[in-house]
């Protein structure tokens, strides 16, 4: 997991809504054969960024369901939230999809923030300070459980004392992600608890600020910055042409019932060339997982030219980097 070892990865984030099983389960196997590296779920209970009432699958289920199906994606959920679960069922969740996987599984961990997600199940959703304060002991708890014979961690939201778990992860050391980017608590649990950090696509200038308070907080509790990998999430559509890309993102706006302005805000629309000259900036700060953002129905069209052209690209720069 160190995070300038030069292996870039390349996959995609998958929210399992508005879909039907068979037809998720065809996109993890088309990432898949095209070569990519990582596939992901979210979790909610509800969809985003759609129609709210659409059909939407647990999140940890269909994470281990397509483990089973799948034979060399990384499987990863970016983020769990951490009010949905108590962290010590969650750990053995995901030891559980790690063995599935035959030691593939990522943990992502978050502070949660779909408020009507939470009304609508009856789950409380305390002030942010409070979660935060949830997502630093869940953190402390998941890895206990997966390191230590018998564990015991103390907290004001959570507890386990004396716990078994086993069997431990596959892996040895499985992943443990926390995606965020509030500089004062989200970013100091990154630097305590996580092997890696995701957050989404935006400005680079921005971004290397994160960086840096990332860096204060690795150095606060004597860590370096350099053992955390950085993943970004990103919309993109694109295609061999600008006008194909932008004659897709039209149509894809005519189905999300968007205007186009606003379908493609902070969308990255082009062509594989345009997409890798964008994506540079972050390669050069350190980013090592470049995450395609996915809505069914999935544009197979971008994820293709995606693993075909753009991971190919960026890797051949980084290594003439190196």
């Amino acid at each position: 997991m160190r995070n300038h070892d030069g292996a870039l990865r390349f996959g995609i984030h998958a929210g399992p809504q508005n879909t039907t099983f068979d037809d998720y389960l065809a996109l993890w196997r088309f990432a898949e054969d095209a070569g990519l590296d990582w596939a992901s779920v979210f979790d909610h209970f509800l969809p985003i960024e759609s129609g709210p009432t659409g059909p939407c699958f647990e999140g940890l289920t269909m994470l281990g369901a397509m483990a089973a199906h799948t034979e060399r994606l990384r499987c990863g959920i970016i983020v769990t939230g951490v009010t949905y679960r108590n962290p010590a069922i969650l750990a053995k969740i995901a030891v559980t999809i790690d063995h599935i996987s035959g030691g593939r599984m990522e943990l992502g961990l978050g502070a949660a923030w779909y408020e009507d997600e939470h009304e609508q199940y009856g789950v409380p959703f305390p002030r942010l300070g409070v979660r935060m304060d949830m997502l630093d002991e869940a953190c402390r708890i998941v890895r206990a459980l997966w390191t230590q014979e018998r564990a015991t961690v103390e907290g004001e939201h959570f507890a386990v004392r004396h716990a078994l778990a086993q069997p431990k992860p596959l892996q040895g050391r499985l992943p443990l992600w926390i995606g965020g980017s509030g500089e004062k608590r989200t970013l100091r649990i990154v630097a305590e608890h996580a092997d890696g950090w995701n957050t989404f696509h935006g400005d680079p200038t921005k971004y290397q600020h994160k960086l840096d308070v990332l860096a204060g907080h690795c150095a606060d509790v004597g860590r370096d910055p350099g053992d955390i990998r950085r993943q970004i999430v990103l919309r993109a559509i694109l295609g061999e042409t600008e006008d194909e890309a932008r004659d897709r993102a039209r149509q894809f706006a005519d189905v999300a019932g968007l205007p186009g302005a606003e379908m493609v805000a902070g969308m990255i629309v082009g062509t594989p060339e345009q997409c890798a000259a964008t994506l540079e900036d972050h390669r050069r700060l350190g980013v090592a997982d470049f995450l395609l953002l996915v809505r069914p129905p999935a544009d197979l069209r971008t994820i293709e030219l995606f693993a075909r052209e753009v991971a190919p690209a960026m890797r051949a720069a980084a290594a003439a980097a190196r």
